[in-house]
């Protein structure tokens, strides 16, 4: 049970959840300022959520790629497959956010509600943005953000190795020098 614990309460998660809260800050606030600005009537939600999505998703991949995940490559190599895959699971979760939205706006007219002065959209957004936090935490540890380490064992096939098969980590992620005299030794010994 403590490891289960320490396994979902530990840094990144807590850093994750701060920044994924100040991220869905940042999309409220978004949705809630130009759907107002909009009209307010709704006809525009789902324009408006568009609207906040690019918004708090920007935000979230400036603030989880350094401080949530540590990664701090930020060449064109790395940016070129990290941004694809951090963007298309929030695609992915945006457009299942929209289509929540959808039935919210249209199916519960949540628009004509009001709760603790707050609007009804925007209370109904509450539960859908927890279910929106917790995908995208899992399209970004185990996608967008995932170690070198990780990704080349799966790449190469290999299973849990020893110490020397982690990737250089001072350079483009080539084996480190120890790993090929060994990999020389095994060729050598068949």
């Amino acid at each position: 049970m403590k490891k289960l614990f320490r396994k979902l309460v530990n840094r990144e998660t807590l850093s994750y959840l701060f920044f994924g809260a100040l991220t869905t800050l940042v999309n409220f606030i978004v949705f809630d300022r130009v759907d107002a600005a909009l009209g307010s009537d709704s006809k525009y939600a789902l324009l408006s959520n568009a609207i906040a999505f690019i918004a708090a998703v920007t935000f979230a991949y400036l603030t989880n790629k350094p401080f949530v995940f540590r990664s701090m490559d930020w060449s064109f190599k790395t940016l070129a497959r990290e941004i694809p895959i951090f963007f298309g699971g929030r695609l992915f979760s945006f457009l299942l956010e929209e289509g929540l939205l959808a039935f919210a706006k249209d199916v519960i007219r949540a628009q004509q509600y009001r709760v603790l002065g707050i609007r009804g959209l925007t209370v109904a957004k509450v539960p859908i943005s927890v279910l929106v936090v917790i995908l995208n935490y899992i399209f970004s540890k185990f996608l967008a953000f995932r170690k070198r380490e990780q990704a080349g064992k799966e790449e190469s096939g290999q299973e849990e190795a020893g110490e020397d098969a982690r990737p250089n980590e001072e350079n483009d992620g080539s084996p480190n020098p120890a790993q090929e005299g060994q990999t020389e030794e095994r060729s050598n010994e068949t």
